[in-house]
Parts: structure tokens; sequence; C-alpha cells
């Protein structure tokens, strides 16, 4: 009981002070600071204060990105909001997710290690997307990933070299730092959540081409559904 109410006390300060700091800096709005309270405080009560230390260093990493090329973005009209800033449906499409595997690692017990590389792969399926999405759109050669005819930067669905080796390096590095942060050490299993954000990442493109553009689903769905994705598969790989 003890250990709960501390892993409480410190999500709630730690959710607060990254809700405060975000909406303070412009990353995100003040729905999209809440969002980031409530939700960082249950995957910090549920999963671990690691797993919420890690989401910490996404949102900074995230902001970096963001503020990348901002006014050739803003230009281009491919800007996140109106300034780069996140909302709340952002925050719920990107934090979903992770707070899922939270869940799942609260009520199975003895698969602390499985459900904490599937968070990682949740996290790094966001950070491929995000470096795709925020370095990519500099890159003037987009193919649409389903035809590989070319596109518009920006356009739903669209890949370039640039966005895509940017992809892969932000999952492997922020696989690497889950890792570090989480279990304090590196090994094989690395590699896991670094393929699953790959993968994720381009599932993230093919919905975008296909269901997202057609207004089945939003960009934020989309997000939610490709990094559930990388972190369930993250986890038979991890089995095997």
């Amino acid at each position: 009981m003890e250990d709960l109410l501390i892993d409480i006390t410190v999500s709630l300060v730690l959710s607060a002070l990254l809700g405060k700091v975000c909406h303070h800096v412009g990353l995100l709005t003040p729905g999209g600071a809440t969002a980031a309270f409530l939700m960082g405080t249950v995957i910090g009560t549920l999963g671990s204060t690691r797993w919420l230390f890690l989401l910490v260093i996404f949102a900074i990493l995230g902001f970096v990105a963001t503020n990348f090329k901002l006014s050739k973005k803003t230009q281009m009209g491919v800007q996140e909001g109106t300034h780069g800033e996140r909302r709340a449906k952002n925050i719920i499409g990107v934090a979903l997710p992770p707070l899922i595997i939270a869940v799942m690692d609260f009520v199975m017990e003895g698969y602390t290690d499985v459900m904490s590389t599937a968070f990682i792969a949740t996290i790094a399926v966001a950070a491929a997307d995000t470096a795709a999405s925020e370095l990519g759109v500099s890159d003037s050669k987009v193919w649409l990933i389903t035809n590989f005819k070319r596109v518009a930067p920006g356009t739903d669905g669209g890949v370039s070299v640039r966005g895509t080796l940017a992809s892969a390096i932000a999952s492997l590095s922020f696989s690497i730092i889950g890792y570090l942060v989480i279990f304090g050490t590196m090994d094989i299993h690395v590699l896991i959540p670094a393929f699953c954000g790959i993968i994720g990442c381009f599932m993230d493109s093919i919905i975008g081409a296909t269901l997202e553009t057609r207004g089945i689903v939003s960009k934020y769905a989309n997000n939610c559904i490709t990094g559930l994705m990388g972190g369930l598969l993250a986890i038979p790989l991890y089995l095997i």
C-alpha cells in the first residue's frame, strides 16, 4: 500500500509538471495539458513511474521535433494546430495505447518485463511517427505508400526517404532510451520495440492513405490504432 501511495504521489506531481511546462512552452493547449495530466497519472500509477518518466522524455523530444523548421511547416500549412501545439485529442491518440498496456500490466501478474517492452513499443511507434511527420515534411520528394505516386508533402499516407530514415532512427533511439530508463540495462530485446515502432509507422501511413483519407478514421484514431498494434505485436515477439 505504501509503494502504491508513493507511485500515485510521484505520478500526480510529475504529470502536473509535464502538463504545466508543456502548456507554458506552447506544446500543449489547456485541454492537451489536462489530458496529459490525467493519462500520465494513470500510466504512472498502474504501470510504473519509470514508464511515466519515459513519457516525459518523449514529450521533450517531441517538442524539439515540432519546432524543427516550424516556420517552413507553417508556411506549408502542415503544422500541428496553429503553432505546433497539441490538443487533447492528440494526447489521447498517442497516450491511450501505453495507458492500455499499463492497465494490462496492472491486472496481469508475472509479465512485467513483457509489458514494459510492449509499453516501450507503443512510445516507439509514436516517436517514429512524430519524426516521420515533423522531419519528413521538409523533404520535397514524397510518394504515396500504396501506389508510390508522387504527392505533396504532408499528404496522408505520403512517405519520403528522409522521413523513413528519421522514423527508423527515432524508433531505435527511443527503444534504447526506453530500455535504459525502465530496465537500467540493455539486451537483444531492445530490437523488439524498435522493430514494432517502424512497423507501426508504416501502418500509420497505410491507414492514412486508405481509411484516413476517406474519412473513415481520423488521424488521432490512426495514431491510437497503430500505437496499440505496435504494443501488442511486441508481446508475442518477446515471448518467442
